[in-house]
């Protein structure tokens, strides 16, 4: 997850789907890692595109990008995108 401080679809991503985002089984596929924008890119993601818009989901396999979801509008999109996404996965 690619966010900043302020991001105010961040902080409601964080209240609608983060807390349950570990117990379900798209994060036991997907782990959330957090990245902030702001800050030094990390060297392990060079290949990644950066990005402005946050909050930006960015799922990996092997290091490689498999796919993007730009933005957050609520919880029944975001499943339903992340889903898609997910059946990108090998």
């Amino acid at each position: 997850m690619l966010e900043k401080p302020g991001c105010s679809w961040c902080a409601r991503f964080d209240a609608e789907i983060a807390p349950a985002w570990p117990k379900t089984p798209e994060g036991r596929r997907a782990p959330l890692r957090r990245v902030d924008i702001t800050e030094t890119w990390p060297a392990d993601l060079t290949d990644v595109q950066k990005e402005r818009f946050t909050p930006t989901f960015v799922l990996m396999n092997d290091g490689v990008e498999v796919g993007r979801l730009r933005g957050y509008v609520g919880d029944e999109f975001f499943w339903f995108a992340i889903g898609e996404l997910l059946a990108k996965l090998p």
